[in-house]
């Protein structure tokens, strides 16, 4: 007796977990000394939860589906014609998509605003995931940079990063009970020369029946509606301080999905267009999220960069952090605040947004909606299937990031 309270005190300190699930831990080695599992679906479908739970035995056959040249040679990826779509990976049976890793070369002109990424669940017609491929990985604008957080990031640098072109990784797990199909769309007028890619999945008898599907989705409005006209110079900080907004009707809406599941998170890219007088930071705008149907938000918040954990603007510029950060940072000194393209990114992994019906995740553009910038997102969601159809993918053109000189002539407009 005294030698199994020191062992489960001792997994307890290992582990650096509480009493209760310290003696779940403990349950779970002594599953493993008897030859059974503590696991909570037979399948071996559920995280390996880091380094904590590594060493636990798992069911299930590691799998992938890759680029690689099967000839043996060295070319190891697909070329893309124009218009065309090329499959990544089509997988049947039951099983859970654990890592993605794509990295393309592609001559055209904003291709990571160009070329699609897909994805379809158990045979679904309509797609869970629909994006860009670089705004997908966590960086909008068709810009590639050097940034990580807990699931997604991107590796570049020197020539690579000018050219945008980067190694892209996404971590978040894709389960599945009938099937999975990725795909990548070249929507350019140049081929994609060279997709190289690994998807890394495991594959399994069943999957629990409470198993939610992934669902991605971008969105954008160049420009936002803005409430108040800046091109007026007296209104500025305090004209626009006045605007009252406590429906949020008229935010900008990130993400939208009915049926019962859990909000993971977005980033959200902004090209600081249309400044207030005098007050260059564009960050002013609450979130705001409906749950269930909620005509007013339950969920408020206190200004752009409190939502994504930030404060007093973006002081630091660009920071890459497990859950929050900044992966794209424009100009901002003393003369130039917060001109030209920013990307944020917040990842509720550890406080998921639960919905039972229905879910409507907005953010004011600026405080009130008073500003007209460039607004884009990528939504990222688990929930239960079917999803509804997600609003059309705007065309090509309604997509391309604004050249530099666009950007800066209407920042000094009203700056």
């Amino acid at each position: 007796m005294l030698k199994s309270a020191l062992r489960r005190d001792f997994v307890r300190k290992l582990l650096g977990l509480g009493t209760a699930a310290a003696a779940a831990s403990s349950g779970a080695v002594a599953a493993m000394q008897s030859g059974g599992t503590s696991r909570p679906d037979a399948a071996g479908l559920s995280s390996p939860g880091g380094l904590t739970n590594l060493y636990q035995a798992r069911s299930g056959r590691s799998r992938r589906a890759s680029s690689w040249d099967r000839t043996g040679r060295n070319n190891d990826y697909l070329t893309v014609a124009p218009g065309a779509t090329a499959t990544i990976a089509d997988i049947s049976g039951a099983g859970c998509i654990r890592h993605m890793w794509i990295t393309i070369a592609h001559e055209e002109k904003d291709f990571l605003r160009r070329d699609v990424l897909r994805a379809y669940w158990d045979g679904e017609t309509t797609p869970s995931i629909e994006s860009p491929v670089g705004d997908f990985f966590g960086v909008g604008h068709a810009r590639a940079t050097n940034y990580w957080s807990m699931p997604l990031n991107m590796v570049t640098g020197g020539k690579p990063e000018k050219e945008a072109r980067a190694a892209m990784n996404c971590y978040f797990p894709m389960p599945f009970a009938r099937g999975a199909k990725l795909t990548i769309e070249n929507q350019g007028v140049k081929p994609i020369r060279a997709l190289y890619f690994n998807i890394d999945y495991e594959q399994h008898s069943a999957v629990p029946d409470d198993a939610l599907r992934f669902h991605a989705h971008w969105r954008r409005v160049n420009p936002t509606p803005g409430t108040v006209d800046l091109t007026n110079r007296s209104n500025g900080f305090l004209k626009v301080n006045e605007v009252v907004n406590l429906d949020g009707k008229s935010n900008y809406v990130i993400m939208e999905a009915s049926g019962r599941g859990h909000y993971v998170g977005c980033n959200l890219s902004i090209d600081h267009i249309n400044p207030i007088p005098n007050f260059g930071w564009f960050g002013e705008g609450d979130d705001m999220i409906h749950v269930d149907g909620e005509v007013s938000p339950s969920m408020i918040g206190t200004g752009t960069e409190d939502y994504f954990c930030a404060a007093w603007g973006y002081p630091g510029g660009f920071n890459a952090m497990p859950y929050h950060g900044i992966s794209l940072a424009g100009p901002h000194d003393d003369l130039i605040e917060f001109q030209g393209k920013w990307t944020m990114y917040r990842y509720h992994i550890e406080d998921p947004v639960m919905f039972n019906k229905s879910i409507k995740v907005t953010i004011e553009h600026g405080h009130g909606n008073s500003q007209s910038n460039d607004y884009s997102s990528v939504g990222y969601w688990y929930q239960t299937e079917p999803h509804s159809p997600f609003p059309a993918l705007p065309a090509v053109d309604q997509r391309l990031p604004l050249s530099e000189d666009a950007s800066t002539r209407s920042y000094w407009k009203t700056r």
